[in-house]
């Protein structure tokens, strides 16, 4: 299928942009920046002199660029470049457009679901998971194979739990003997996953010991994190890869959880907060702070 620049500003008739060059130019393909050929539709977020290099050694003749670049000299290089002021958001709206990936819908036949769940309409559940009993499944949600949902666990709508994860198991909780033996502590709280989640592929979220691990609405969580039980995060948060939250670690909306961070049992991270790469949480981090290193302290202060 072709596409026509008349196609793109569709798309971005409520947004502010600017358009120079050739306005009859099509498109059949997408491409990152530095591999599109001359038949792509690409973008290009960077700013600046790396932003400007990037779309004159491209090979894409229709870019979408960051509004910023507008007042450079782009006559020589025969593109039709889209400013907008955020390109890489307004490209993933075009993309959804022009590429909408199919959902899957239905229950593999190799799935099993346990005793009194109640699930949603237009559920996929796919092979080899296993949804055990009184498990709550929004609408729209999708659960990938080789998935594990403990009893218990609520589901909200429109969530995506990617494949090998395991939702709702014991969390790691023991008190010791007076003998220096270990003492398991029970597990009687769940999981509640708010809607529109996403929890990447082999993440484990375990389940609260007396009250409820949560993972608030438009939360994205990355492959390979481990949430403890007990955890509470608030909405739109990032949590990304191998991050380790232990237990009853409060987040506040909207934080931003870099790759390899470790948070200490029972701190708070508030919200707007952002935890840098690699960092060991071992205090409580303000509201908008922005804290990194080992241990992790404060870069605004």
């Amino acid at each position: 299928m072709v596409w026509t620049i008349e196609d793109i500003t569709k798309i971005l008739r409520s947004e502010p942009h600017h358009i120079s060059g050739d306005l009859s130019r099509t498109f059949s393909g997408i491409n990152a920046i530095d591999e599109a050929s001359t038949d792509d539709f690409t973008f290009c977020s960077k700013k600046g002199e790396i932003g400007y290099e990037l779309i004159t050694h491209s090979k894409a003749k229709i870019i979408l660029a960051d509004i910023s670049l507008a007042d450079l000299d782009y006559r020589d290089q025969q593109k039709t470049l889209i400013f907008v002021k955020n390109p890489r958001l307004l490209y993933i709206k075009c993309l959804k457009s022009f590429f909408p990936i199919k959902r899957r819908s239905g229950i593999h036949s190799t799935a099993i679901i346990g005793n009194d769940c109640q699930i949603g309409e237009d559920v996929y559940i796919g092979p080899n998971t296993v949804i055990e009993d009184n498990v709550t499944i929004g609408e729209h949600t999708q659960i990938l194979n080789g998935v594990h949902i403990f009893s218990g666990v609520k589901i909200g709508e429109n969530v995506q739990i990617d494949s090998g994860c395991i939702i709702g198991g014991d969390g790691f909780g023991f008190e010791r003997l007076e003998s220096k033996k270990l003492e398991k502590f029970p597990h009687y709280g769940s999981v509640v996953i708010g809607d529109n989640v996403e929890i990447g592929a082999n993440t484990c979220v375990d389940r609260g010991t007396l009250k409820n691990t949560v993972i608030g609405a438009g939360t994205k969580v990355d492959n390979l994190v481990h949430i403890a039980h007990n955890v509470k995060i608030g909405e739109n948060c990032v949590i990304i890869c191998l991050s380790c939250i232990a237990g009853s670690v409060e987040i506040g909306d909207n934080a931003w959880v870099a790759p390899l961070v470790a948070i200490k049992n029972g701190l708070k991270i508030g919200k707007d907060s952002t935890v840098g790469m690699g960092a060991v949480v071992i205090r409580d981090v303000e509201d908008g702070d922005v804290v990194a290193g080992v241990p992790a302290k404060s870069l605004k202060k």
